[in-house]
């Protein structure tokens, strides 16, 4: 009887990682104040990585907040992030993928992988987009940088981001803004995608077992 729970709880965990990539697919177009999408909901215990051949974005912030869900086993969890946000962002090769671990009836470990803006396609594309990340390691270019402003003097206004509504972030924290930001050979951990718009062509989502199919 017990592992018959265990096993249910496993499936619904898979559930909550698969209905935001698939809801992707349906090019998430989302009507919101000032363009901004509140984060407001609670983070899922799993880290995803992304890996790109290139962003190209638009009006870049970042500051620092808090990420905050649950785990897997459904304790109460927090996690420092590094919010970017950006207008309007192009992102070359996109891949995503997350492992979800220790599968019931012999599956194990699955690994969920999510590709779009490959050869032959339009480059995904998103607008108001903000990313909540734990690590990153790129080759990087920013237009007119600012580093050391307050956090709540970020811009908020028509098309330009700034915090997020209901964020965790300390509005007289360390961040940083410009005009412009190119990211080339990204690398990246994250919690949380936010977008008001994501437009993902040539996209492909597969399932495989173990995780020899992560994006690296």
């Amino acid at each position: 009887m017990s592992s018959q729970v265990r096993g249910g709880t496993r499936w619904k965990r898979f559930a909550l990682v698969m209905v935001p990539s698939v809801a992707a697919t349906a090019a998430v177009g989302i009507g919101l104040a000032q363009g901004a999408l509140a984060a407001s909901f609670s983070v899922s215990g799993q880290e995803f990585k992304v890996k790109a051949t290139q962003l190209e974005g638009w009006d870049f912030v970042q500051y620092g907040s808090v990420a905050t869900g649950k785990t897997l086993e459904g304790k109460d969890m927090a996690a420092p992030v590094a919010v970017s946000g950006f207008s309007k962002a192009y992102i070359t090769n996109m891949c995503q993928s997350v492992v979800t671990p220790k599968l019931p009836f012999g599956l194990g470990d699955v690994t969920l992988r999510l590709e779009a803006g490959g050869k032959g396609h339009d480059r995904v594309y998103a607008k108001d987009l903000y990313l909540d990340v734990s690590e990153l390691d790129a080759d990087a270019e920013f237009t007119n940088i600012d580093i050391g402003v307050a956090a709540g003097s970020l811009p908020k206004s028509e098309g330009k981001p700034g915090i997020q509504p209901k964020t965790q972030a300390n509005p007289n924290g360390f961040s940083q803004r410009a005009e412009k930001a190119v990211l080339n050979d990204v690398h990246q951990k994250a919690w949380a995608t936010t977008a008001g718009t994501f437009n993902l062509s040539g996209l492909k989502l597969r399932l495989s077992r173990g995780t020899d199919q992560e994006c690296y």
